[in-house]
């Protein structure tokens, strides 16, 4: 090699330095949207085959047999199919429904469609009394379910709804409801400019398999005499009937429209709204030792030991310079011992309104961001279709009571009394 082509070899110059080497650049092009693409359509490929599938399998288990099968079990045949579409997550699919020639052909395939449908309904609906605007509504619709809805669509659903709320809140009461929890919930509404108080009764009941129920949910121009009879009319005239027990509180008219209706049924006070009455004639530094002794009294074997604590806590009352809290707990307290007439395992249910007061509470978050509803009829219409929505869920599909109990207990009084004459 000459001198003149060697290579300079200087520690440290810059021609030791080893090179950078130059990028390669995009060597694969990834079109994100062309992927996102075709998986969407795999699953909702996937889900189409599948929900077919699952149909022609209901199909084949009506008819007895698999299509074209010879077979001695085979109680009816196919007669094609009709196609419907159905809305998913996944985007929309085609369903191939199954028709046979003398059966109707009943799928719990239909009929969770049928459900989701109800529940995307009344999601629209409750979305639109909470004050979303009817343009918010279709994006939120084209965001969850991929399909964007219209103001009239909006408008149309809202009249479905109605149609199928206002039927659910008069189908007939079927069967027998010793227990039946009763309560009022007030909402606001705008009137004339204004905005005036409204109030929404409401009544559950525990039936004879120990499942709870909504019985009914009505407007009340207020929480009076008349309004509590109108919705005991309401009630009595669908079939409710065998209460044997009305819990709630000691609302003004209910005790006195309970005796016209229902003169056979006893009245239960909820404790806890009892105990809030007494603990309003109470100084703050009392409320603690005196809701220990209320407690106490409440927490006896029996009527006899309840009625023997409460003279030993009314004369503890007066000891203390309770006197107006002495008297009403001398008075009233009776009213809060009906629960002892029934088995002490229902005892801790029937004292109070608790299983209504959840629900209630449930309802008071879901209308609070209404606001002031544009009628009393819009008002009943959301806290109707809310209730119904939480008794087709595990609310009510889930045993509250062993009835049992009770229809022991009326036996062994029967028999007593039997003996007795």
């Amino acid at each position: 090699m000459s001198e003149e082509n060697a290579t300079p070899t200087v520690a440290g110059s810059p021609a030791s330095a080893p090179q950078p080497a130059k990028p390669l650049g995009e060597v694969i092009h990834i079109d994100q949207d062309l992927v996102q693409q075709h998986l969407g359509e795999v699953v909702r490929s996937t889900v189409e085959q599948t929900l077919n599938a699952m149909l022609d399998a209901d199909a084949d288990r009506l008819c007895g047999a698999q299509r074209y099968a010879h077979s001695p079990e085979r109680v009816d045949t196919r007669a094609g199919h009709y196609e419907r579409q159905l809305h998913t997550k996944a985007g929309e699919v085609t369903l191939r429904v199954p028709k046979l020639r003398s059966l109707p052909f009943e799928t719990a395939i239909i009929e969770r469609y049928r459900r989701r449908e109800t529940s995307v309904e009344e999601a629209l609906l409750e979305m639109y009394y909470a004050g979303v605007s009817v343009r918010r509504v279709e994006d939120i619709t084209e965001a969850l379910w991929g399909t964007r809805v219209s103001p009239s669509t909006v408008s149309e659903l809202n009249q479905k709804i109605a149609g199928q709320i206002e039927a659910w809140r008069n189908q007939p009461i079927e069967g027998e409801h010793a227990y039946v929890f009763m309560d009022g919930l007030w909402l606001k509404r705008s009137w004339g400019g204004e905005v005036k108080n409204v109030s929404v009764l409401v009544a559950i009941g525990v039936n004879q398999d120990g499942y709870r129920e909504v019985l009914g949910v009505a407007e009340g121009t207020k929480e009076d005499k008349a309004s509590w009879q109108a919705f005991l009319r309401h009630l009595k005239g669908r079939g409710l009937q065998g209460v044997k027990l009305f819990i709630g509180d000691k609302c003004l008219g209910l005790v006195e429209s309970l005796g016209e209706f229902y003169p056979e049924a006893a009245f239960q006070r909820c404790v806890v709204h009892f105990y809030r009455n007494v603990w309003s004639l109470v100084p703050a530094t009392k409320v603690r030792p005196v809701a220990a002794m209320l407690k106490a009294i409440h927490a006896s074997e029996d009527r006899a030991a309840a009625r023997a604590k409460t003279t030993l806590v009314v004369e503890r009352l007066r000891e203390m310079k309770l006197p107006a809290a002495a008297t009403l707990v001398e008075q009233s307290i009776e009213e809060t011992f009906s629960y002892y007439a029934f088995p002490s395992e229902h005892h801790r249910s029937l004292r109070t309104n608790n299983p209504l007061e959840r629900i209630m509470r449930e309802i008071r978050r879901r209308t609070r961001v209404v606001g002031a509803f544009p009628d009393g009829n819009s008002a009943l219409l959301l806290v109707s279709a809310r209730l119904r929505h939480i008794a087709g869920k595990t609310w009510g599909a889930k045993r509250y009571l062993d009835m049992t109990r009770l229809k022991n207990l009326q036996t062994e009084a029967a028999v007593s009394q039997d003996q007795t004459a």
